[in-house]
């Protein structure tokens, strides 16, 4: 990997996980009383769950995406947004985050260990570095939502 190549997967690596200018996943969710997890404030279309649990599958989605090319995405909007407002337990709620976090892992190899800017076959000229912008770009979009939920419940400092 040449000098470029590694200061823009730094970067880029930075993005995904810490947010730069935007407050990561980790934070924005950062001593969130379970309690509120599932609420939905009035005219507000989802809850603090439903929006992690739409990270997570739209992210997984993506980095499938990048990694396999018989891989099929869900179907959109249906299978991207859970229609429940709370997560059936603890080790839901647990299980999501953690395969957040791995798929980022898995995203940021990916990218340490191919061409990011090679068209990928299965898609329609995508490549690994817009994958990589729009993954940073939708997870701080819907963070964005997560501390708005956070700050209409008075939960936000």
């Amino acid at each position: 990997m040449d000098n470029q190549h590694k200061i823009l997967i730094d970067e880029l690596t930075k993005l995904l996980l810490d947010g730069n200018a935007h407050v990561s996943l980790h934070d924005a969710l950062k001593e969130l009383p379970p309690k509120l997890r599932g609420v939905k404030p009035e005219n507000m279309p989802y809850s603090i769950w439903q929006l992690v649990e739409h990270i997570r599958i739209a992210q997984w989605d993506m980095v499938r995406f990048c990694k396999d090319a018989d891989y099929k995405s869900p179907k959109w909007p249906d299978e991207y947004w859970p229609k429940e407002s709370v997560p059936e337990d603890e080790s839901a709620w647990n299980g999501s985050l953690v395969q957040i976090n791995n798929d980022l892992d898995e995203f940021i190899v990916l990218m340490e260990h191919s061409d990011i800017y090679q068209t990928l076959p299965q898609g329609h000229g995508q490549n690994v570095l817009r994958e990589a912008l729009q993954i940073a770009d939708h997870n701080a979009y819907h963070i964005g939502e997560i501390i708005a939920i956070r700050r209409i419940l008075g939960d936000w400092k």
